[in-house]
């Protein structure tokens, strides 16, 4: 669980520089942070994407993900569920409250949680949880020194929610062979790429409702695996 733990801390650590500068820091500054970000992420996501054995497994399991996530469309009510938590606290009064709950969808939803996690949970260096640390530690820093001490608390949902991916990937990770884990990275590769492509400006990918894929991916390689 070291990624998680790094993540969680990531946040802390941003939240307390974010309250000690405030809003001295030049949204400029933010803006080009994130899209270095944006590349350093692509290049992970590439990274990953070529340790597949067999490109149309990943291809279909891209295809069959997204249509299911469509489908579904994870990211239009993960969206709807973001406002109505926040819009409920809003109207409970508590600025704390809201900014955590704000703060904990940013972080925990998406991606970059589950398949970061995933990897940390196979045994694999979590590239993927350290880059998305320092996105987050980031997201911190600009959150707190708006938005107050709230953003502090959102390291719990983070610590829980990818660490049980986590402990829930060690548990089957003797079930996955090397072939399958590869398709796995690969598939899931391929989603962080997408998210590269948002932050740097290229595209407005809706990533959310390509999570279908990693699931797919496993399937698909257990069925045809030698």
């Amino acid at each position: 669980m070291i990624g998680t733990l790094v993540n969680a801390g990531a946040i802390i650590t941003g939240t307390v520089i974010g309250l000690a500068v405030k809003r001295r820091i030049p949204s400029k500054a933010g803006a080009v942070a994130v899209k270095g970000i944006g590349l350093f992420t692509l290049f992970i996501g590439l990274k990953m994407a070529v340790e597949t054995r067999s490109p149309l497994i990943v291809a279909a399991s891209i295809v069959l993900g997204v249509l299911i996530g469509e489908v579904l469309a994870i990211e239009k009510r993960l969206e709807n569920l973001s406002r109505r938590l926040e819009n409920r606290f809003d109207g409970a009064g508590g600025g704390i409250t809201k900014t955590f709950v704000a703060a904990s969808l940013i972080f925990c939803v998406g991606p970059m949680a589950i398949m970061g996690s995933i990897e940390d949970g196979l045994g694999r260096v979590p590239e993927i949880l350290y880059t998305k640390s320092v996105m987050d530690g980031i997201g911190s820093v600009l959150f707190a020194s708006t938005l107050g001490v709230g953003v502090i608390f959102a390291a719990v949902p983070v610590l829980v929610y990818q660490g049980s991916i986590t402990l829930a990937a060690q548990a089957v990770s003797g079930y996955l062979s090397p072939p399958v884990i590869a398709e796995l990275t690969a598939t899931g590769g391929l989603v962080i790429m997408a998210i590269g492509l948002n932050l740097i400006g290229a595209a407005k990918i809706r990533t959310a409702n390509f999570i279908p894929s990693l699931p797919v991916a496993v399937a698909i390689a257990l069925t045809f695996q030698k």
